[in-house]
């Protein structure tokens, strides 16, 4: 119990801490809005995409919403996290913490918390710009919303957890912005982010597989795309099965990379 209550209070400290920082909001929390609206504006005039379709189309807004909801589950997980850790490995913040009675599921559990809070304000802002911004029709069904609470949550979770194992990889606090930032843009460029999944080359659509933002991002396409889509997708199908199971997998490898990766202080320190 007092476990879980330092972790609830680590919660509220790290969310005010992290509203605090202007890097981290804007490349974290309103970098999938910005750039939702510059592919918007910037492809307003151009016309829809699949217009040869049944219900003659969608805008790019409307095509690019899916994508940026992922990307935004994707930077407040593995980029946030990755880097905030790193550097409170580099000040001297954990090695601190882990003088203290804190146990570290509490510290897991306000980093977590903080980052799934975050995400779900990011998202309800993100819907909002899209559908009064852009005049994006949101789903109606509700089985359409519930898979997008079921990949929303599994998402920013694994993110979360892959976030805290990736801190360990950059040497200093300093060099973790350059480790971590490549590898998350990367992700969004193979991954169906800024460039349609469909068109991109064979081997690069089975690289992208492999990791998670991938199936994230398909997963949410099969919530805000119409069922016309789903034969752009690999397999002409959404495959929401597969995109379970691949997250349950990297789940499960971030979870055996933290309990092997993280210290309170480096082991070179």
């Amino acid at each position: 119990m007092r476990t879980l209550q330092l972790g609830t209070s680590r919660i509220g400290y790290e969310l005010r801490l992290y509203f605090r920082q202007g890097d981290s909001v804007f490349f974290t929390f309103l970098f999938p809005i910005l750039m939702l609206s510059v592919f918007a504006v910037a492809f307003s005039t151009s016309p829809k995409i699949g217009a040869d379709m049944p219900g003659g189309g969608i805008t790019y807004a409307a095509f690019y919403l899916p994508g940026m909801v992922a990307a935004g589950m994707l930077l407040s997980g593995v980029q946030n996290l990755g880097v905030d850790i790193a550097a409170e490995k580099g000040d001297g913040t954990l090695k601190r913490l882990g003088g203290t009675p804190l146990p570290v599921f509490s510290y897991f559990m306000g980093k977590i918390g903080m980052v799934l809070a975050s995400s779900v304000l990011q998202v309800i802002l993100l819907l909002l710009v899209a559908r009064f911004a852009f005049d994006v029709d949101l789903p109606t069904e509700a089985s359409k919303w519930l898979t997008f609470a079921w990949v929303f949550l599994f998402g920013v979770i694994t993110s979360c957890v892959l976030g805290i194992a990736l801190s360990a990889l950059p040497r200093t606090g300093k060099s973790a912005t350059a480790v971590v930032i490549p590898i998350v843009l990367l992700l969004q460029f193979i991954s169906g982010v800024y460039l349609p999944f469909s068109q991109l080359p064979a081997w690069l659509q089975n690289f992208a597989a492999i990791f998670p933002l991938k199936w994230m991002a398909q997963g949410m396409r099969s919530v805000f795309l119409p069922a016309s889509f789903e034969a752009s997708e690999p397999g002409d199908a959404w495959n929401l099965g597969l995109v379970a199971l691949v997250l349950a997998v990297w789940l499960v490898v971030g979870l055996v990379l933290c309990r092997l990766t993280f210290r309170w202080i480096r082991k070179d320190s």
